[in-house]
């Protein structure tokens, strides 16, 4: 009797201590399960935070492409009467626009040609006016050479390419609150330095892009053309000295003719006195 009781509470026993073990590997797997389902969630809404970024970039991808965005740049090569002030009134009117010079420069390649260099950006808003203001200051318009470069398409692309790892930058810091493991901090660190060098980068392209659309750049060539005046030496405007000059010149003639005269005559005396004498005979002859 008492090996039965004994038996009944053996198998008792063996029976409540499956059923707690059965508990405590559902409990384990139900553990297990949930973290999966943790996970799972976290990836399908991470899926789903890129696929809501994706179309939201798409949509506001095919609004933006309204908004052109063009690089303007233009070639002015002017000839101007007064150099300095052209240049003046040019620097002036870049002002006026609220744009700025990046470079200016004068130089003479000879004493008859003078030139000047000057290169400004002005708001992609007065850009044709400006050169009109430009080309007004000419009294010869030599050249005009004006680009345009469409990079709407490269600007949009760049917005949507930030957004996207903007939002993967935010997931990253979100997970890195929950971590709890060194590991895991240390992988989600270096993919989220990743992720923030990218958008440094294309937030530097997409200012260079804003900056190159909102200011045109316009290179303007000035010529004048000087007339060289001669030189008056002051030896050509001493009128006494050339006065004096010019009186001890004709005295000289006239002594020289004098002195040939005298010496002529001196000289030429006996034949003079021979031929006096003839002359005087002849005459006496023809009134006898």
């Amino acid at each position: 009797m008492n090996r039965k009781i004994m038996m009944h509470m053996f198998s008792l026993f063996l029976l409540l201590a499956g059923c707690s073990s059965n508990e405590k590997d559902d409990s384990a797997s139900k553990v297990q399960d949930d973290k999966a389902d943790s996970k799972m969630d976290a990836s399908i809404s991470g899926n789903k935070v890129q696929e809501e970024v994706t179309e939201k970039g798409v949509t506001e991808k095919e609004g933006m492409m309204d908004e052109r965005k063009v690089i303007h740049q233009a070639q002015l090569e002017l000839k101007v009467k007064n150099l300095e002030k052209a240049q003046m009134k040019i620097e002036n009117k870049v002002g006026e626009y609220g744009g700025y010079v990046v470079e200016s420069n004068v130089y003479r390649e000879d004493e008859e040609l003078v030139e000047g260099t000057i290169t400004v950006r002005v708001p992609e808003a007065h850009f044709q006016d400006f050169l009109a203001d430009s080309e007004g200051e000419a009294s010869e318009v030599v050249g005009r050479n004006v680009t345009g470069q469409d990079v709407t398409e490269q600007y949009v692309d760049l917005k949507a390419r930030l957004k996207t790892k903007r939002a993967v930058e935010e997931r990253l810091l979100a997970f890195m609150k929950d971590a709890k493991k060194t590991e895991d901090l240390l992988k989600i660190s270096s993919d989220l330095a990743v992720v923030q060098e990218e958008i440094e980068q294309l937030t530097g392209q997409m200012k260079y892009l804003e900056n190159q659309t909102s200011y045109s750049t316009v290179t303007i060539t000035l010529s004048q053309d000087r007339i060289v005046v001669p030189g008056i030496d002051n030896e050509e405007l001493n009128t006494w000295e050339r006065t004096k000059k010019q009186l001890a010149t004709s005295a000289n003639l006239l002594l020289k003719a004098g002195s040939g005269i005298i010496v002529f005559i001196i000289g030429n005396l006996p034949i003079l006195i021979t031929l006096g004498g003839a002359v005087g005979l002849l005459g006496d002859e023809k009134e006898g």
